[in-house]
């Protein structure tokens, strides 16, 4: 038996990752069956970050095997949601699943949209990028056409960042990010 984080945001890019535990190599996947938003977890967060709900759709984002002290380590970061079981028919990857295996997904139930107050934040949407860039330029792509919300208040906060988990985001980075959230914004 093992467990298995669907990863569909910051938990994306293997250098944030990092800071909270030890996965396995990320490996690309889809959900069916989800929506990902930009939206508010709680008040308690200064930035909107993704939150994916049950719903007609698919979310792309990537399988990390992860132990049980791992599990519980990731359950930490991801306060606020909370941590759902993906039926294994809902999946779509090259990785060969057993019927022991469990693959979960954190959700947030009914998303509130971002605002003013809780904008999404550039430097997450770096490190969220960054982390789809080292899959491929296509698996960005999906990953901006399958997420609602572009066109919600985006702060720039690049020169003072406010995002935590901020990891792996090089300034060579910028223009295939700015490229990429310019075609998501139109």
């Amino acid at each position: 038996m093992a467990n298995y984080i669907f990863g569909y945001g910051s938990l994306m890019n293997s250098a944030s990752r990092q800071l909270t535990g030890q996965t396995s190599t990320a490996m690309p996947a889809t959900a069916h069956g989800f929506r990902r938003f930009w939206g508010k977890v709680d008040d308690s967060y200064i930035l909107s970050p993704l939150v994916v709900d049950k719903g007609e759709g698919q979310v792309n984002g990537v399988l990390l095997e992860v132990s049980e002290a791992g599990l519980v380590e990731f359950d930490v970061r991801e306060r606020g949601y909370h941590r759902v079981e993906i039926a294994q028919d809902k999946l779509e990857a090259e990785l060969v699943l057993t019927n022991s295996d469990h693959v979960w997904l954190y959700i947030k139930d009914s998303p509130q949209p971002p605002c003013s107050l809780s904008p999404i934040m550039q430097t997450y949407v770096d490190t969220v990028l960054v982390g789809c860039l080292e899959i491929s330029e296509q698996f960005a792509r999906q990953f901006i056409e399958h997420t609602i919300g572009w066109h919600f208040p985006l702060e720039n906060d690049r020169q003072k960042p406010k995002y935590g988990n901020l990891a792996g985001v090089k300034p060579e980075h910028h223009p295939a990010i700015d490229a990429l959230v310019a075609q998501a914004r139109t």
